[in-house]
C-alpha cells in the first residue's frame, strides 16, 4: 500500500482527483477487507493452537514440567511455549496490518471531504489571484492626462505642418 501517495491531492486538477476518488475508496476498502479476513484466520490459528496446547498439557503435564494441574498452570504452559507466542505474533502482525489499512480506508474517505471543500472553495473563486480594487479618481486622473498628452501632440503636428 502505497496510501500516503494516493491521498495527496493535486489542487490544480480536482476534475482528475474527482474521478479516481470512487477507485481509490474501492481499492483500500479491498485491501482492508482483506486485512479483516487475515486477522480472524491468524485469532482462529492461535485459538487452535491454544486448544491444542491445552490438550497436550492436560494428557501429559510432566512434558511441560507441571506436577498439579490447575487452569492457571495450564494457562502459563501454554503461554511460554514457541508455537503458541509464534502464532500469536503472527496475530499481531496480522492485525497492525488490518488497523493500517483501516487507517488507510479513513484517510481516503477524509480525502473525499477534502476534495469537496477544495472544489467550494474553488467555486467561491479562493484561488484566484489577488484583485485590487478599483481607484476609480486615479484612473479617471490618467485618462485626463492621457488625453492632455494626445491634444498636446495633436496640436504640435498641427503646426509644424
Amino acid at each position: 500500500m502505497n496510501y500516503e501517495q494516493d491521498i495527496r491531492i493535486d489542487e490544480t486538477a480536482l476534475d482528475i482527483e474527482w474521478l479516481d476518488q470512487p477507485s481509490l475508496m474501492m481499492k483500500y476498502g479491498q485491501i482492508s477487507a482483506g486485512t479483516r479476513a487475515d486477522v480472524d484466520r491468524a485469532k482462529e490459528a492461535v485459538d487452535i493452537v491454544k486448544a491444542t496446547l491445552d490438550r497436550k498439557i492436560r494428557e501429559t503435564p510432566e512434558d511441560f514440567d507441571i506436577t498439579k494441574i490447575t487452569e492457571a498452570s495450564v494457562e502459563s504452559a501454554i503461554l511460554t511455549t514457541k508455537e503458541y507466542q509464534n502464532a500469536m505474533n503472527h496475530y499481531l502482525e496480522t492485525k497492525y496490518e488490518n488497523d493500517m489499512a483501516y487507517a488507510a480506508v479513513k484517510a481516503v474517505d477524509a480525502r473525499k471531504d477534502t476534495l469537496e471543500n477544495l472544489v467550494r472553495l474553488h467555486g467561491q473563486q479562493y484561488f484566484a489571484g489577488p484583485k485590487m480594487p478599483r481607484d476609480l479618481s486615479f484612473e479617471a486622473q490618467q485618462k485626463h492626462n492621457q488625453k492632455k498628452a494626445n491634444s498636446v501632440v495633436g496640436s504640435m503636428t498641427r503646426k509644424s505642418k
